[in-house]
């Protein structure tokens, strides 16, 4: 078992460098054979509050995109088994990372959502991906409204496999390694790889469609502009509703 622990504090925003260090330590856990399984975690209070505002500027998008999705692109490919164990915050990006693993425990008092829209931005692996998890009127409503959810909800909803008491999250997941430390290695990674033989490649090719559409045309709204900047500047957007 290997594990990679979210350490950006106050709230584990996922910046640039930690994109390269998460790619860097998914590419050496893959490499190793004594490794079958690989923890996402964050802290006890916050998994994470997602990727960093300030990357989404025109001057950086265009080479943050590229560099979170090959996180996604990398986990999807994984023969590991991936799990998360969820405290506290786990939104945006955050949210889409937890919910790529195979298996998630969350804490019931966990706050989940996907509030990009309120950037005047939409997340592209959750529109890829997501409508899979719940389905695709739920996951279109979470999208679109950007509101949050606590773990119970998420459980519900199928984007965590188990919810529990904050103290008994860490519990909960031993409880998963030990019955996974009881398997073949081989066999699991040969069964994860049959398990996402079909969705990997539609994954891909969506996620460069998602990827294509966030760049060439959202990024190019004053709206999105205007999202950033308000956040940023701490104030309400100003939404135009226009194309530039």
């Amino acid at each position: 078992m290997s594990r990679i622990t979210l350490r950006n504090p106050p709230v584990n925003v996922i910046d640039i460098p930690m994109m390269e260090e998460m790619s860097a330590a998914i590419s050496d856990a893959e490499s190793r054979s004594d490794v079958a399984v690989l923890v996402f975690s964050g802290g006890e209070k916050v998994f994470s509050a997602g990727v960093e505002v300030a990357a989404h500027t025109p001057d950086k998008v265009g080479q943050m995109l590229p560099k979170f999705h090959a996180i996604f692109r990398a986990l999807v490919a994984s023969r590991k088994v991936l799990v998360a164990a969820v405290h506290g915050h786990c939104l945006g990006g955050g949210a889409e990372l937890a919910m790529m693993c195979d298996v998630v425990v969350t804490s019931e008092s966990a706050t989940w959502g996907f509030p990009e829209i309120r950037l005047g931005c939409f997340p592209p692996v959750a529109v890829t991906a997501l409508a899979a998890l719940v389905g695709q009127k739920r996951a279109s409503e979470l999208i679109l409204t950007g509101r949050n959810l606590d773990g119970r909800e998420a459980h519900v909803l199928g984007l965590a496999n188990v919810a529990a008491r904050d103290e008994q999250v860490e519990g909960k997941v031993e409880e998963l390694l030990g019955q996974l430390r009881s398997l073949s290695p081989a066999t699991l990674a040969t069964t994860k790889k049959a398990i996402y033989a079909w969705d990997s490649m539609h994954f891909d090719k969506g996620l460069a469609r998602a990827e294509k559409i966030y760049l060439d045309e959202l990024m190019q709204t004053e709206d999105a502009r205007e999202g950033v900047q308000a956040f940023l500047e701490k104030r309400e957007p100003r939404w135009r509703g226009k194309l530039t």
